[in-house]
């Protein structure tokens, strides 16, 4: 929203640079609110503080003394002033007012309109294509990574995705209802998770002893190469006699080989809400040191098979913030950069379930895989701290799952929870295991993963 009001600023100041009239004829058209029209406890000012930027930005006289406002178009001077300017630097300014800015009220179903519309400007659509343009997870790694020493203001400046949410009770989806913001997941030292593989080496023989079965062992001869292992004399005969004719010869007179391999792209979507912190018994560990273990276990065997693979973390704080980090990328390697973000997992705030499969489907299905497989393991149902309908997000989840199989991919869940039974099955009907021994999970996950993928 507020990325549209930086955009539509810094075309009129361009085109004010050439035509100086267009200038008082914009102001005229700006209206002008009062700083304290609207009362952000009662309803939602989004609006109220977009028109305030909006006249700020044209008007060297504009009456409002917010410092954030003030600080925004100071940023907006500047960068104009160095003559260079894109829609991703709108895009950065942007996000940086809506999270200097934002507030919980922001979420309200009532919203402050009175004279907050600027007739002339069209819905934006066109920068929402560009930046949609970018919308790959190596892109997230790519900028986030380039960001990683600063500040968290300066980090959020990725745009979120808005997903629809299912409104079971009214049959209807509630368009761009939740919010998910991506992270790159902070980061430790990769050495814990070497200790993990060390600490059940047993475990990894004989995973390896299995996952030796498993590799694709037969080759497979590729023809019509023009660089190949070999000669392929059939064509080459051919080629020479078509040389002798006078005709164009095939210049792919080459064979190679391959191995057969599995085609599987499979995502592990982690719950990290915070019920994870709760410790397990007797073994002194919690429900996410376990799942911290079970996970490298997982992560070491299936770099082992060559499946095409990623990892990733969610949790929320109401509609507004999902969270969707990034452990690891589908293009990447299980290596230290990897590793020491496993290592730095963190269990906090609630669980919108259906948000997150969504959006880990958006990158699973853009994989060149013959099966798509998402496991999502979690120790607990769907909730947050918005909904007070227990049934309404468990409703939601279950509408994900539908339309991530609509899509060809096949989400299959974990559950940790003793008490899965009473709901599990409504969201994911027969594809889920329940684990009752937590402290059995390092063995059991990468053993289920092999199982679905045989």
């Amino acid at each position: 929203f507020f990325t549209e009001v930086l955009e539509d600023a810094r075309v009129e100041y361009l085109a004010i640079q050439e035509y100086p009239g267009l200038k008082r004829l914009w102001l005229s058209l700006i209206p002008i609110v009062d700083e304290f029209d609207c009362d952000d406890t009662q309803q939602s000012c989004l609006r109220h503080r977009a028109i305030m930027l909006t006249r700020a930005l044209i008007d060297d006289n504009h009456p409002y003394k917010n410092p954030i406002i003030l600080e925004y178009v100071e940023k907006f001077k500047v960068l104009m002033a160095k003559g260079v300017s894109t829609s991703s630097d709108s895009l950065s300014l942007g996000l940086g007012y809506l999270i200097k800015t934002r507030s919980a009220s922001d979420a309200l179903g009532k919203i402050y309109f009175k004279n907050t519309e600027v007739t002339y400007r069209d819905d934006n659509r066109s920068i929402w294509l560009f930046i949609e343009e970018f919308d790959e997870e190596d892109n997230i790694f790519e900028r986030q990574k380039k960001s990683e020493d600063e500040d968290e203001d300066q980090v959020e400046v990725i745009p979120p995705h808005y997903y629809d949410e299912w409104d079971y009770a009214h049959k209807s989806y509630k368009p761009d209802w939740a919010a998910v913001y991506e992270r790159l997941h902070t980061h430790t030292d990769a050495s814990k998770i070497d200790r993990i593989l060390e600490k059940h080496s047993a475990l990894v023989k004989q995973l390896k002893k299995v996952l030796d079965l498993l590799k694709p062992q037969n080759k497979k001869r590729i023809r019509y190469q023009e660089e190949g292992a070999e000669l392929d004399l059939d064509i080459a005969l051919r080629s020479v006699i078509d040389i002798k004719n006078g005709t164009q010869p095939d210049t792919r007179i080459n064979v190679d080989f391959e191995h057969d391999s599995r085609s599987v792209s499979v995502l592990l979507l982690l719950d990290l809400s915070q019920s994870l912190n709760e410790v397990v018994g007797d073994t002194g560990q919690t429900i996410l040191e376990l799942s911290q273990e079970a996970v490298s276990l997982l992560a070491w065997a299936v770099e082992q098979l060559g499946d095409n693979f990623a990892i990733a973390g969610f949790n929320s704080d109401t509609r507004q913030k999902v969270m969707y980090y990034h452990i690891k990328g589908y293009s990447e390697h299980w290596d230290e950069a990897v590793k020491s973000r496993l290592a730095d997992l963190k269990a906090e705030l609630s669980t919108r379930m259906g948000a997150a499969i969504r959006h880990g489907a958006h990158y699973l299905d853009m994989q060149q895989s013959d099966k798509k497989l998402m496991l999502i393991l979690t120790d607990g149902e769907p909730a947050d701290i918005d909904m007070h309908d227990p049934k309404a997000l468990i409703q939601d989840a279950h509408k994900a799952v539908q339309e991530v199989q609509q899509k060809g991919m096949y989400p299959y869940c974990i559950s940790l929870d003793k008490k899965a039974d009473e709901y599990i099955a409504d969201i994911f009907g027969n594809n889920y295991s329940v684990i009752d021994r937590i402290e059995s999970l390092p063995k059991e996950l990468p053993q289920l993963f092999l199982s679905l993928t045989k």
